[in-house]
């Protein structure tokens, strides 16, 4: 799905942008709780989640910004999907390029989540080797809940200590974030429900270490052709088999999720 600057205006029930499910069970104009109940975390284990948007030629980006290829239905699953979550994860040259500011759910969600038992708001959990983070920057002086940055044993040692006034800092590799000990991080601290979105070198590392459990991408109705690059990157090749959960669709676009076919040899 689109990135966080096109997604600053929550959802609004009243006035939601139409959206069907094909497959399964097709349904016509969906409503945020069957939206939610589509895209639900599994309740018996830990899951993590990525969440991109995508061109009909592969381009994961326009101009720069994955934000520009989506739209209002785009936008409002984006809002949706982090509802749910304990953890919001984003890679720091993410939240650089697009933009990202504090994450705040809005007053529907912060109800919804209450009602559901969870923490009024998910934790923001911000991924950098270098911490080339701004410590005033409204990521971290504006945030409801606070963040978590994981980094590796080779970050500078005075930008970890300036870090740490604002954030929690965390290990989780040498010269790499290794995903498994991310995650493990994570659920010690009783955030399993993880829902990352991205960047594309993120989600190459995930696949590369088997740390993804679910693919939700929109497909958006275009053909970008330039350089831009594809939802995931890595050195390596990391074949992942996955297995279609749902097909949703709003006018010519296509709201996909897969989760990982673990029975598959790849």
């Amino acid at each position: 799905m689109s990135g966080p600057a096109a997604a600053a205006t929550p959802a609004v029930e009243a006035e939601r942008t139409l959206i069907d499910r094909l497959w399964p069970d097709p349904a016509a104009d969906l409503d945020d709780e069957a939206l939610l109940a589509t895209y639900a975390f599994p309740a018996d284990r830990p899951w993590l989640r990525m969440n991109f948007i995508s061109s009909l030629d592969g381009a994961a980006t326009r101009q720069g910004r994955s934000g520009f290829l989506g739209d209002d239905a785009d936008r409002r699953v984006f809002d949706l999907l982090r509802r749910e979550a304990d953890a919001v994860l984003v890679a720091a040259g993410t939240v650089r390029t697009e933009g990202y500011g504090a994450m705040r759910l809005d007053a529907a969600a912060i109800a919804w989540r209450e009602a559901h038992g969870l923490p009024a708001q998910p934790v923001f959990v911000l991924v950098s080797r270098s911490l080339d983070l701004d410590p005033d920057a409204s990521v971290f002086t504006r945030a409801p809940m606070r963040p978590i940055v994981v980094t590796v044993d080779e970050a500078p040692a005075d930008r970890r200590a300036t870090l740490t006034a604002v954030a929690d800092v965390v290990t989780a590799g040498a010269g790499s974030v290794d995903p498994a000990r991310l995650r493990a991080e994570l659920a010690s601290r009783g955030l399993q429900r993880v829902h990352a979105e991205g960047g594309p070198t993120l989600f190459g590392s995930f696949l590369a270490g088997g740390g993804v459990d679910e693919l939700c991408l929109t497909l958006a109705p275009a053909l970008e052709a330039g350089d831009a690059v594809r939802i995931a990157h890595s050195a390596v090749a990391a074949p992942t088999e996955m297995r279609l959960s749902s097909v949703l669709r709003a006018g010519s676009e296509l709201l996909l999720r897969y989760v990982r076919d673990r029975s598959a040899a790849v």
